[in-house]
């Protein structure tokens, strides 16, 4: 194996040069580095981050969990993050839990026994349980979450202030009889959401909801439901729908059009999300953005700034943020 005091003999300069020009470049001169690094292409040389490690004590790698790595959202939220954290010289290592505690708790113990310098965590559940990795040392901020107990920093949404317009948006509209299409009530967004919509459907006069609840919100649990729909007598239908996710949204969408019902003639539909695929639906859905690059970027700049701070890593990173939603109306629920 190629060690760092081969391409130091055969770029003639010391491996404290050659350890410069891998950690710190600015201190290696132009022509200087030029000739190491042809040498460790020459020679395949690959740094040992075991080896950084111990020397720096950082690994030079940041950790970021999530639910799910194949939701549009999540996969903005992670790509912002990587290129800010890569910008700053950072590897990234993504793990996803897909949506459950025990598996989120093994990834983050193992980013821990890993020494990553430290964590981005879309929290899968209550955050309460994530405190504990601060007085071991790791740095952690939250993906679009806010820690309830103020402990951990983190990059939120005002979910609630999301799920409020999208019910003053169909209200505004002229429509009454409204359903809630979300999932298990958590802890986490939808819930806020959940929350934001009730309140405001509730102190609107003749209004009223009703929250339809599928084991995991998506395309095929937004079918069945649209096919539910379709079998009720046409007056006993929703004449507005609120999907707490674009995927359920757009599954939701496909039945109802297969089935003769008009969007949003008879029923308006909003998502949430604004994923890619809103504007490529059959009739354009109308989704509240909330930011995922947003989010991401500056989640992983907030854990930048305390990993380059003085203070200890117990230390607080930095205040929590909470960033607004905002509502974008298409032909799903124009008038």
């Amino acid at each position: 194996m190629v060690s760092i005091y081969d391409v130091a003999h055969q770029a003639g300069v010391s491996s404290t040069t050659v350890s410069n020009y891998l950690n710190r470049p600015h201190k290696v001169a132009r022509d200087t580095s030029a000739r190491i690094g042809m040498v460790i292409d020459r020679l395949g040389y690959v740094p040992s981050r075991s080896a950084r490690q111990l020397r720096w004590g950082r690994s030079g790698i940041v950790g970021i969990c999530v639910g799910d790595t194949a939701h549009p959202h999540t996969a903005e939220l992670v790509r912002a993050a990587e290129r800010v954290l890569d910008e700053a010289g950072l590897a990234v290592v993504v793990g996803s839990s897909g949506g459950s505690a025990d598996q989120q708790t093994k990834l983050l113990d193992l980013f821990e026994e890993l020494r990553l310098d430290g964590v981005l965590v879309a929290p899968s559940g209550p955050v309460d349980s994530l405190a504990r990795t601060r007085p071991r040392g790791t740095p952690l901020v939250l993906l679009d979450r806010d820690d309830p107990g103020g402990t951990l920093p983190g990059v939120g949404v005002d979910h609630t202030a999301g799920g409020g317009a999208v019910a003053a948006h169909l209200l505004a509209r002229g429509r009454r009889r409204l359903w809630l299409a979300t999932g298990p009530r958590g802890t986490g967004p939808a819930r806020q959401q959940e929350d934001g919509f009730l309140r405001r459907v509730t102190a609107a006069r003749g209004a009223r909801a009703t929250v339809v609840r599928s084991p995991a919100p998506g395309v095929e649990s937004g079918r069945d439901l649209g096919r539910r729909i379709a079998a009720l007598p046409p007056g006993e239908r929703p004449d507005g729908i609120f999907a707490t996710d674009d995927t359920h949204a757009l599954g939701l969408q496909h039945a109802l059009l297969s089935a003769g019902i008009t969007v949003p003639a008879e029923i308006a539909l909003v998502g949430y999300g604004d994923s890619p695929f809103a504007t490529c639906a059959a009739v354009p859905l109308s989704s509240v953005r909330h930011g995922g690059e947003a989010v991401g970027a500056a989640a992983a700049e907030l854990l930048l700034a305390g990993l380059g701070a003085a203070a200890p890593t117990t230390a607080p990173i930095g205040s929590p943020a909470r960033l607004a939603p905002s509502l974008v109306v298409r032909e799903s629920s124009a008038a």
